[in-house]
């Protein structure tokens, strides 16, 4: 391939981990990464406009050399909309055939495509669900899980009797509905499999969002890897954890096929247990999505640090992961199976001494960043040397964001975009999701008459107390001698806690 000028994207949905990273990551290549307006999108469980959205992409693609695109969000307008729909599989299968139309417009177009597993939460909160889901999402989700358990003969007799239980209890018509989006959608990643082997896709991902070892979704994924394996695709789709990270992997891998390079990745990690180690939310060992990421994004682990294009320190947990809001009283494995200390005095000494270029996956806890590491890399004067950095939500989404921010430092240097986003990533993953959300869902919401699955809107009195307070963390945690972090807009995407929007700008130097 040719220099890319320019790519067409459709992201996953309007929040900005899937609208924005990928649009800020692309800013400093002088690769235009054209998405489409916002107002084409949809809001959490109002589907974007599908019409409009296929219209918008054809006309793009026309002078583009490649196309990004969550199938999710031109199929059923996003990825909530992705599990609330009432199509039949016929209907979904007659938009899907209108990639064709985009090769059709430009032959030399190449297209990467990506599109959830279904998942199926543990818990019953209808947030992100069908509105039956408050009532009877965690029996949907124990229907799947024992059902599952009990086909391979390692059901207990309590688990059997809790099933029998489950199945006298939960509603019919609930249950039917439920199955009946999960085939039809397992109907659709066939129809895209054969667009696959045709050749129409050049490059699938099937990400797994809030994946678990048994239920449903493992059941799914079950049928759709042997799919894979029938039509000889192994090589040209990925199947893994992850989901709101993807546009942003997909960005880096296109990136590399254009320039005919393959970046060497070597990890470090915090925990001798560490790769071992099943993240919370997912289904295998943390070191086999470690390999993924890096070889989605178009790279390869590499064999030893003195191969390696860039030193990965991954600051895994020392053997069981626990949620960020937690980590004022850690498990004592924290503080004895693992040594971050050792993994920052390594990273200092590979970029100070060696000149390699590193990056920091901070994947110790999930949703939200180590105090204890950014610490210390504030007190080593790392923060802003650094090739990247990600601490936010899941193991997968941090990893595939550090890896695609820190290729392409590999390839395009310290520019103002790169400084932007690194810091972007402090304000949010460590300020943010670590530190201010915990005290909004510790009681501050309900004080103010709200809740945390509902706010007083995206630019309300939480998003003015929240970017006040972001101030003081970042002054607090990160801005010092090597510079300094302001943020310059706030706002609350989805009128919740769960997520931020942020706009930030990078200060070089300041008061030491």
């Amino acid at each position: 391939m040719e220099r890319l000028n320019k790519i067409a994207f459709i992201p996953l949905d309007e929040r900005p981990c899937n609208y924005e990273f990928p649009y800020l990551l692309a800013q400093g290549t002088g690769i235009q990464l054209a998405r489409p307006p916002q107002d084409m999108m949809g809001l959490k469980k109002k589907p974007g406009d599908t019409d409009r959205l296929w219209s918008w992409l054809e006309q793009e693609c026309g002078d583009a050399d490649g196309a990004i695109v969550a199938l999710d969000t031109l199929l059923y307008g996003g990825i909530i909309p992705s599990r609330l729909h009432a199509m039949e599989h016929s209907q979904v299968a007659e938009r899907l055939q209108k990639l064709r139309r985009l090769k059709q417009i430009n032959p030399q177009l190449r297209i990467f495509a990506f599109q959830l597993l279904m998942r199926c939460p543990q818990y019953s909160i209808a947030d992100e669900e069908p509105d039956y889901y408050g009532d009877w999402g965690r029996e949907i989700f124990l229907q799947g899980y024992i059902s599952h358990r009990a086909e391979l003969g390692i059901a207990s007799m309590d688990e059997l009797e809790e099933l029998a239980d489950i199945e006298r209890r939960l509603p019919e018509e609930i249950i039917d509905d439920y199955m009946r989006r999960r085939s039809v959608n397992i109907a659709v990643i066939q129809d895209v499999l054969e667009l696959i082997a045709e050749g129409l896709i050049d490059f699938m991902i099937f990400p797994q969002d809030d994946s678990a070892p048994f239920g449903h979704t493992a059941k799914d994924q079950q049928k759709v890897r042997a799919m894979i394996s029938d039509r000889d695709l192994e090589l040209r789709t990925y199947m893994y954890p992850g989901a709101d990270e993807v546009g942003c992997t997909l960005f880096a891998r296109m990136v590399h096929e254009g320039m005919g390079k393959t970046p060497l990745v070597y990890p470090r990690m915090a925990a001798v247990q560490g790769p071992f180690v099943t993240p919370l939310y997912e289904d295998r060992f943390f070191y086999e999505s470690l390999k993924y990421q890096i070889l989605a994004a178009g790279g390869l682990v590499a064999s030893s640090a003195e191969e390696a294009d860039l030193i990965l320190l991954v600051n895994t947990p020392g053997e069981t992961m626990m949620e960020a809001d937690s980590q004022q009283h850690p498990f004592f494995s924290y503080d004895v199976y693992r040594n971050i200390i050792e993994l920052v005095e390594y990273g200092d000494y590979m970029l100070r001494h060696k000149g390699k270029p590193v990056a920091v996956a901070d994947v110790g806890y999930a949703n939200g960043a180590d105090h204890k590491l950014l610490k210390l890399l504030k007190q080593k004067g790392m923060l802003f040397e650094l090739a990247g950095y990600a601490g936010w939500n899941t193991s997968s989404n941090t990893l595939g964001t550090v890896i695609v921010q820190s290729m392409l430092y590999l390839q395009y240097g310290r520019t103002p975009q790169h400084m932007d986003f690194l810091s972007l990533r402090y304000a949010e993953d460590l300020c943010y999701c670590s530190v201010v959300r915990m005290a909004l869902n510790q009681g501050e919401v309900e004080a103010m008459g709200l809740s945390k699955f509902e706010l007083d809107g995206q630019r309300g009195e939480v998003s003015r107390l929240v970017l006040e307070r972001l101030g003081a963390e970042l002054e607090k945690r990160i801005n010092g001698g090597w510079g300094r972090v302001e943020v310059i807009d706030c706002y609350m995407p989805w009128n919740r806690t769960f997520e931020v929007g942020l706009r930030v700008r990078y200060h070089p130097g300041g008061p030491s």
